[in-house]
């Protein structure tokens, strides 16, 4: 009868992924020679190849979206700094404005506004550094076009050639990238500086610097 139980010989045999029954396969390997077991184990180490592969991929792009995600934190303020830099800039430019003669004779008014400016701009440049903003100190180093932008040559025979000697505009980095260089004047006609022993920098010229901030 059709509902009988079916013996193990008539049961449906097992089938490989590919659409044929194990015994198939084992039945043409035995057919052309083949070991079965080698052929078994050939199947198993592509498995664990391919297996291997995928692992590797799922864990590359583990790291790379670790990375975008830590690059989009550090320098997603980028614009927003840069802004903040020109209010920086601002208010120096206002303190410098004002004679030192006339800072020392100043009443109390006055004395206190220029406190007050000079709180704000400290404020501004201390929250630009918790943020990955950080100035550079390029006088008397020697010129880095990565960091610096020489305005214009001083002649001066007495530091080695290409050394900053005057800084025009403050420039800073944010991360390992160049926020805004920092515009200098560089000296001229002096000695030609000493090779550095291999491995040694001048201060931020060792760094990798990444300019598509």
């Amino acid at each position: 009868m059709s509902d009988e139980k079916q013996s193990p010989e008539e049961q449906a045999p097992d089938v490989t992924p590919d659409g044929e029954s194990a015994d198939a396969q084992q039945d043409f390997a035995e057919a052309a020679g083949i070991d079965p077991f080698e052929v078994m184990a050939a199947e198993n180490a592509d498995l664990k190849d391919r297996a291997l592969r995928a692992m590797a991929e799922m864990e590359n792009l583990r790291r790379r979206t670790e990375k975008e995600v830590k690059d989009a934190r550090q320098y997603a303020v980028s614009g927003f700094a840069r802004d903040m830099l020109t209010v920086s800039d601002n208010l120096r430019r206002a303190l410098d404005a004002l004679p030192e003669e006339d800072r020392k004779n100043a009443d109390a008014g006055i004395a206190a506004l220029i406190e007050g400016v000079e709180m704000i701009e400290r404020d501004l440049l201390n929250q630009l550094e918790k943020n990955g903003v950080r100035k550079l100190e390029p006088d008397g180093q020697k010129f880095d076009p990565n960091f610096h932008q020489a305005m214009f040559e001083v002649p001066n025979t007495e530091v080695p050639n290409n050394t900053v000697v005057q800084v025009v505009q403050a420039g800073y980095v944010i991360g390992d990238r160049v926020l805004r260089p920092a515009m200098v004047g560089v000296s001229k006609g002096g000695p030609k500086e000493a090779p550095q022993p291999q491995g040694e920098g001048n201060g931020d010229a060792g760094q990798t610097v990444d300019k598509s901030a």
